[in-house]
């Protein structure tokens, strides 16, 4: 009943997930200004590291018997091969000539010059959401809160990038409803690899508390990797107080959802 339970909700949170962080990125978009954006990612950072840290992690731990060595070291892994794996996708795109890499929310200030073509964009966007679905699923079989919190991070985190590739669509010349038809096609992906995952971990359940822990180094990764260096762009005191503010209210959000839930 428990495993039902779960799929009912993975199926649920991702299909629904994904086309809410459209809809919302959607709005948003329409109406984003610089300071918007900079308050979301930085309510992601907070929400991502807390969610890794007070609930994945954590977790993880309890599903290994307390092996918190192994799971220590898959975490530390997690990260490193993520880095080799951006690195690896920086240098193919670059070939060694000078380049800038943009990330998620620099994509407003450079409309004016797209980059790449729209169906690397939308495999990107496929591979990211699959991957999305994977980590979801492994959370909803451990716990329901915890599935519904690392999907609340995931949706906070996605936000920011639903309107980046919104945006390089519409500049690489898509119209409006087919950049609308291509993001909700890749959000499938994300109930794709939520009911793959749900099959393979049911089966698999060994591999639960590495697969969260992959979750969590993923997680960190994101937020210390790709957001943060966005935030340290911004240095003026108004600025840097607006992100340590939605910072610490990511966190709490998680801190009180771990307690009202539980």
């Amino acid at each position: 009943m428990g495993n039902k339970m779960a799929l009912y909700w993975i199926i649920a949170v991702s299909f629904a997930g994904g086309l809410m962080s459209l809809l919302l990125a959607s709005i948003i978009f329409k109406k984003t200004n610089a300071a918007l954006v900079n308050n979301l990612v930085s309510l992601a950072v907070g929400t991502l590291l807390a969610a890794s840290f007070l609930e994945i992690i954590p977790h993880a731990m309890e599903a290994s018997n307390n092996n918190f060595h192994d799971i220590s070291f898959t975490v530390l892994i997690g990260i490193l091969i993520l880095f080799i794996l951006e690195k690896l996708m920086i240098w193919r795109h670059c070939h060694g000539s000078h380049c800038h890499k943009h990330t998620e929310c620099d994509t407003q200030s450079n409309q004016s010059k797209p980059s790449g073509n729209s169906g690397i964009i939308v495999i990107g966007d496929l591979f990211h959401n699959f991957v999305d679905g994977i980590l979801i699923a492994s959370a909803f079989l451990v716990d329901i809160k915890l599935g519904l919190i690392t999907a609340l991070s995931m949706l906070l985190h996605c936000l920011p990038q639903e309107m980046s590739i919104f945006s390089v669509l519409l500049h690489q010349g898509l119209s409006k409803f087919k950049a609308y038809m291509w993001n909700i096609a890749s959000s499938f992906a994300t109930l794709l690899g939520g009911l793959l995952s749900f099959y393979v971990l049911s089966v698999m359940e060994n591999l639960l508390p590495y697969v969260l822990a992959i979750a969590a180094s993923s997680m960190i990764y994101v937020a210390i990797s790709d957001l943060i260096p966005d935030l340290h762009e911004k240095t003026d005191a108004k600025d840097s107080i607006m992100q340590i503010s939605f910072i610490l209210l990511g966190v709490a959000i998680i801190y009180f959802l771990h307690d009202s839930i539980h």
